[in-house]
């Protein structure tokens, strides 16, 4: 298989906005973002140097974004697990977190990890983000391409969402409840109705 074509950029708005022309394959890394986004229009900041910044172009996949929250998860090491719906958490507090951008033809999948630096309340890993890169591609690689139900048994071993109490915020109401599993499409299964997107918040007792 043809090697991934990388393209290593200084500053960019984003690594999704460069990512977008470019062929399926590509690898986007830059050193800083002036316009980085996460979900739900959240902006994504930190400082020059400080994060591994990532998008990659792949073929369209229902469950990519699980997917590379498996690979990351798997290429961070044993301390991260996942929070649905794309966060990855290193002892409970946030240290990346995933954007899937999808078309019919393709999807950009943009990664984001606290290295060196993190904002109040979340969490860096402390890595050299080459050898993190170096371990994160072939995860993506790996996981982008497995069969969907793999993928899902895989995310539900590092989930540190399942079997906890949830509330999420949708834009017409609040669901509050147990969250007990993910569907075959990835939402989440909270007293047994399915939720699709949303921002989770994990409630003590």
């Amino acid at each position: 298989m043809q090697r991934p074509k990388i393209v290593r950029l200084g500053s960019v708005t984003s690594t999704q906005d460069v990512a977008r022309e470019l062929p399926i394959g590509s690898v986007v890394v830059a050193d800083h973002q002036t316009a980085g986004r996460g979900r739900s229009s959240h902006s994504w900041e930190a400082p020059p140097g400080a994060a591994l910044l990532v998008s990659f172009v792949l073929p369209p996949n229902p469950v990519l974004s699980l997917a590379a929250g498996v690979a990351a998860a798997e290429a961070c090491g044993r301390r991260v697990r996942l929070k649905w719906p794309n966060d990855l958490l290193l002892e409970g507090r946030k240290v990346g977190g995933i954007l899937v951008e999808a078309s019919p033809a393709r999807a950009i999948c943009g990664i984001g990890i606290n290295l060196t630096w993190a904002p109040e309340g979340a969490a860096q890993l402390d890595e050299p983000r080459d050898q993190l890169l170096e371990r994160l591609r072939p995860a993506i690689e790996q996981w982008s391409s497995a069969p969907p139900a793999q993928v899902l048994a895989r995310w539900r071993e590092l989930s540190d969402t399942i079997g906890k109490k949830v509330r999420i915020e949708l834009p017409d109401r609040i669901v509050e409840g147990t969250a007990e599993d993910i569907d075959e499409s990835g939402s989440l299964v909270v007293d047994g109705a399915l939720v699709s997107a949303g921002s989770v918040t994990v409630l003590n007792g």
